[in-house]
């Protein structure tokens, strides 16, 4: 039981849990950081408009320091393939002093945006020639320290990297930084399970099928980590991938997967953006989560997931920022659904009854789907759970005049002004007046940082 004096106790104008929004509610949250019974004696308003916070379920955080960097046309047609070559020319240049700097400057873009918990899938190991540091997990503390900076919750995802495609070849050069043999990655899982905390948790990630082979794959699954802990796996991104796979496994990506493997709700399948019909009901009936990043998939030509018979069959689905071209729940759920609307031509794709609200649904279904693929609770305001939460700015006049049937629709599509005017995650509110606390001294070691990375 909690000690009472130790409980402090808030009052929502309207609450959103499972069920929809609930008026005038109370929140207590404990010392650490949890949701409890509200001391009802006294209690501080929160806002007119209180939600869970949302979790980011995919990202490679250093990235952010080089979006925009890839966006000239060159000599050949640009793809996923040859922005890969832009980006693993700047991830050379980054060492752990950078990767902090960088990692903490996108965890509070995140914090700021309503992201109160991330995913991040990690496989910058060694040194840029693939010699290991002398601490093996320097790169994964550097993630750690950016990310209890900056005050999120974070699921550290070591990538296993073994081959350099489908035909086993080895890694080239500028691969070599992200590789392991499988007994060095496993021994590196058990070293980060000691900086576990309430606010950090390890969970395990096969970098992609062309990367990880079958003996790998299973050696790494027959693991104990892998029996209690969240199991993410880029999958059928692209459309070279699927043709690969097809050429040297003699099945598609997602196919040959559900063939070798046990698919359940520990997983969490990222992209997955070519499916057939039998692949998507596969995926959605397993219960793992389609980890989509719709402006990542946009920015790199990926293509479009197929959204309507996904939900149809019961699938769960949640929301990255992966390469952080954007840093929004808002623009990742608007354009999830305009790609459907672009695709298909009609209006209103994810609401898929009647009178159903296209924000409430997918809002409520990135909350429950990324909760899952981080390891963590239901993404639920409701005792017991992480006291993760995001206060909306009820001054604005993006919400003026708006009802529990409205608001979260025009939260994802009345515009761009930023509407998340304060975030608490755990018991610490860390940002207030849609400032971060800390964001003046972050931000300005992040310029130095790009600044010195700036002719890579």
């Amino acid at each position: 039981m909690s000690d009472s004096a130790a409980i402090r106790s808030f009052k929502a104008g309207q609450l959103w849990q499972p069920g929809g929004w609930h008026a005038d509610a109370m929140l207590g949250v404990d010392a650490g950081g949890r949701l409890v019974e509200p001391a009802v004696t006294s209690a501080e308003p929160l806002g007119a408009w209180i939600l869970p916070g949302m979790p980011n379920l995919h990202s490679h955080a250093f990235q952010r320091a080089m979006a925009g960097l890839a966006e000239r046309k060159g000599r050949v047609d640009d793809s996923f393939w040859s922005w890969r070559e832009t980006m693993y020319a700047f991830a050379a240049a980054i060492g752990p002093d950078e990767l902090k700097a960088i990692a903490a400057q996108l965890y509070v873009e995140m914090l700021k945006a309503g992201y109160t918990q991330v995913c991040e899938f990690h496989y910058l190991h060694h040194q840029p020639d693939g010699t290991p540091y002398a601490q093996l997990e320097t790169m994964s503390l550097a993630l750690i320290e950016a990310a209890r900076e900056a005050g999120i919750a974070l699921t550290l995802l070591p990538v296993l990297y073994i081959s350099g495609g489908f035909d086993g070849r080895a890694l080239t050069a500028r691969q070599r930084r992200f590789g392991h043999t499988v007994d060095g990655y496993l021994r590196l899982l058990e070293t980060l399970r000691r900086h576990e905390s309430d606010d950090v948790r390890v969970g395990i990630a096969l970098h992609s099928l062309r990367a990880v082979p079958e003996q790998a794959m299973r050696e790494v699954l027959a693991s104990d980590m892998a029996k209690t802990r969240p199991i993410h796996i880029h999958i059928a991104e692209q459309i070279g991938e699927v043709q690969d796979c097809l050429a040297t496994r003699g099945a598609r990506p997602v196919e040959w997967l559900f063939d070798h493997a046990d698919v359940d709700s520990r997983w969490c399948l990222v992209h997955a953006t070519h499916l057939t019909e039998a692949e998507t009901l596969q995926i959605a009936r397993s219960g793992a989560v389609a980890g989509l990043c719709p402006t990542t998939e946009a920015n790199l030509g990926d293509g479009l997931f197929p959204l309507a018979a996904y939900q149809d069959a019961g699938g769960t689905l949640g929301i990255g920022s992966d390469s952080h071209i954007s840093i929004s729940p808002v623009e990742e759920l608007r354009w999830l659904e305009y790609g459907q609307r672009l695709q298909t031509r009609h209006r209103n794709i994810a609401a898929r009854h009647e009178g159903d609200s296209v924000g409430e649904t997918l809002w409520r279904a990135a909350l429950r789907g990324g909760a899952q693929a981080a390891g963590l609770p239901v993404g639920e305001l409701r005792g017991g759970a992480r006291a993760d939460l995001i206060v909306l700015d009820d001054n604005s006049p993006l919400l003026a005049a708006r009802d529990t049937c409205s608001v979260l629709d025009s939260l994802l599509f009345a515009g761009n002004t930023p509407l998340v005017r304060d975030v608490m995650v755990g018991s610490h509110w860390q940002v207030r007046d849609f400032h971060h606390h800390d964001e003046e001294r972050i931000a300005a070691r992040y310029r130095v940082v790009v600044a010195r990375l700036a002719g890579v």
